[in-house]
């Protein structure tokens, strides 16, 4: 019993020291004969765990054009304390200056720039953002110790600075900082991941993947905002204004068609910008709106009933409240005599509305400033919009009131100035502006937006009357410029004088220029307002310098939305003979080569309409730069060139009429 007993001792003792031979055995290979490479490992395991960054969405245009997106890029870092302790123990055969030399090789940035973050006392140093994955292949072939890697997302805009101040800003950790970028942030940016290996004995993975952000659909239409941007780049060369916003909006339900301002900046580039380049002027610039803000003025008259189209003033070009005068823009006491309220509209007269607003009464006027949505914000989908300023009710004297009437004391935003004409435009209603029209998520449900009434302002009757006054204004009026035959246009002038920051009166040299406008006046398509801050030359009356413009936005997008000319318009080009002309029309596109992955072939787009152009473009996978109105008459790159995917097409524009007399001027005479 007694030797069974030491028998079955010595075996779980010589279990044991088989045990214990096994793992001080393992632990000499892992501490003495494998130490080096076990460190190599784990100095190249710290340098390499990231978390996984999701990919942010899309932001596309209403026609589907990308406006925004992001793509994959790497940040290179490195561990300076784990380089030095390779180099030291002579583990690896990189020196630091290598290392650096062949980093700003590839990443072309100064070697000392490199060297100097290598020589630092610490666990990290961020060497380069945004590098391409091309570049990052290039240096993890080369094996270089103590550099690693970590996903990042490069946020780029295709189309450069189109709608820029619209679109805002990403910072480098992937969050929007302005604009739709920082309002939609929850949205575009998704939900991060993590992939990390648990440990060098054990290389089982722990990964939770990203899921990428939601993608934007805009009521911002391409075709529309470049129209838009045209025109701006135009007015700030020709007018050399301080400021320069022009705003678009769908009347009938709020969406905003277009919106941009000058000064501006590339996206792809902002971080060499000032903030003050970067902001969208049609929702944050507080001024005095001038003569345009007669609109709300009249309307609120005309539903209160103390006003008719018809009613008659004494206009002697100046009117006293108190001990001040207030004149006519066209200034030294013209008179205009007896004019009826149109007409006064019609002359764009400060003595006539001052009139019109005072007999509306205090309280009455401030009920319709407030139901206009003016000294609070639309709130619009976006970063960014002011709320202006109104002048206190219980502050408001006699000569507040006359001055309110015709632009002056209040303060307003673009934005909220065009969606209270908008209500004039519409039969009455005011709605809440919007941009972005739907929202698509990654598992596919889509959550779409509608038009929101804010509540009815004025009755449909005197909207109409409005809008009859508003066309006698651009048909016989100081909104003349803006008239296109065979479409009914609706519109006011305004010239605003601008307060002198140093006198604290108004000035006499400085001015806002504006125009507002919507068409086709019976069924508006569009609602539009110019704002000119400062121009500078001989002129600055908004209907003699925004009034064109207006015509040209206008014109170029009831086209583009297939609006004809009305019928009572007589038809040049009807009275060429039948016989003597035919559409241009797209030809067979033969490709120069074979396109491969990631490149469209041009489509020929001669003879196509705005619309069909802008179609076939986003069709092809490319993007368009629009000049000019009425059919393709040309275009560069040409029919049937190969290029990559989202590459500009410059694509001119011209009238049937045009496009004919260029044909036949090029036509060869007829033999005798």
């Amino acid at each position: 019993m007694k030797r069974s007993y030491f028998a079955r001792e010595k075996v779980l003792y010589l279990v044991l020291v088989l045990m214990a031979t096994v793992i001080v055995g393992r632990l000499f290979m892992l501490q003495v004969i494998d130490a080096a490479e076990l460190k190599a490992k784990g100095i190249e395991r710290r340098t390499s765990s990231a978390s996984l960054l999701p990919e942010r969405g899309k932001i596309l245009d209403a026609q589907g054009n990308v406006l925004a997106q992001s793509i994959p890029v790497k940040e290179v870092y490195g561990d300076p304390r784990a380089i030095n302790e390779l180099i030291e123990s002579k583990q690896t055969k990189w020196t630091k200056e290598e290392i650096a030399a062949k980093l700003s090789e590839i990443l072309s940035i100064e070697q000392e720039v490199i060297l100097e973050k290598l020589n630092r006392d610490l666990a990290w140093v961020n060497i380069a953002n945004h590098v391409e994955l091309e570049k990052a292949d290039q240096i993890k072939a080369l094996k270089l110790p103590g550099i690693g890697f970590s996903d990042q997302q490069k946020r780029v805009y295709p189309m450069d600075r189109l709608a820029a101040s619209v679109l805002g800003i990403v910072t480098l950790d992937g969050n929007g900082a302005e604009g739709l970028e920082a309002f939609y942030n929850k949205e575009l940016y998704g939900t991060p991941g993590y992939s990390s290996q648990q440990s060098l004995l054990n290389p089982s993975q722990l990964n939770e993947p990203a899921m990428r952000g939601a993608d934007l659909r805009l009521t911002l239409d391409a075709t529309i905002q470049y129209l838009i941007e045209q025109q701006l780049d135009q007015l700030l060369e020709t007018t050399q204004g301080k400021h320069i916003a022009i705003l678009a909006m769908d009347p009938m339900t709020g969406r905003i068609l277009g919106m941009g301002s000058r000064p501006t900046y590339n996206p792809n580039d902002y971080s060499t910008t000032d903030p003050e380049e970067r902001r969208n002027l049609t929702i944050s610039m507080s001024y005095e709106p001038g003569s345009t803000f007669k609109i709300i003025t009249g309307a609120a008259a005309l539903e209160e009933g103390t006003v008719q189209p018809d009613d008659l003033f004494e206009d002697p070009g100046y009117i006293q409240i108190g001990p001040r005068y207030i004149t006519n823009w066209d200034s030294d006491f013209r008179p205009h005599g007896k004019v009826t309220f149109t007409e006064g509209m019609m002359l764009s007269s400060n003595v006539v509305l001052s009139q019109v607003g005072m007999n509306l009464g205090k309280e009455t006027f401030y009920t319709y400033l407030k139901a206009f949505g003016f000294g609070s914000r639309t709130g619009i989908d976006i970063i960014g919009e002011d709320s202006a300023l109104l002048v206190p009710q219980d502050q408001a004297r006699d000569i507040d009131m006359a001055t309110m009437s015709f632009g002056q004391a209040n303060l307003v935003t673009p934005l909220q100035l065009l969606t209270a004409i908008s209500s004039v435009a519409n039969g009455g209603t005011l709605y809440k502006p919007y941009i972005v029209d739907k929202i698509t998520f990654p598992d596919g449900t889509v959550q779409e937006k509608k038009p929101e009434p804010v509540r009815q302002v004025i009755s449909k009757a005197t909207a109409e009357q409005m809008t009859a006054i508003l066309e006698a204004v651009v048909n016989e009026g100081t909104g003349a410029a803006a008239k296109i035959p065979g479409i009914r246009v609706a519109g006011k002038t305004g010239t605003a004088q601008k307060v002198d920051p140093d006198t604290k009166g108004y000035s006499k040299t400085d001015f806002i220029a504006s125009f507002a406008a919507y068409a086709p006046a019976d069924n508006p398509k569009i609602a539009l307002l110019i704002l000119i801050d400062t121009p500078q030359g001989e002129s600055h009356q908004g209907g003699t310098l925004a009034g064109p413009v207006a015509k040209t936005i206008i014109e170029g997008t009831l086209q583009y939305y297939g609006i004809p000319v009305s019928g009572e318009t007589p038809s040049e080009v009807s009275e060429i003979p039948e016989t003597s002309f035919e559409r241009p029309a797209p030809g067979e596109v033969v490709p120069e080569r074979t396109p491969l992955k990631g490149e469209s072939v041009v489509p020929d787009l001669t003879g196509l309409t705005m619309r069909q152009a802008g179609e076939k473009l986003a069709a092809a996978e490319l993007h368009f730069h629009f000049s000019g109105t009425g059919l393709v008459r040309g275009q560069n790159p040409q029919p049937g060139k190969v290029v990559n995917a989202g590459t500009v097409i410059n694509v001119e524009f011209a009238t049937l009429e045009e496009i004919l007399q260029q044909g036949s001027e090029s036509e060869p005479p007829p033999n005798p």
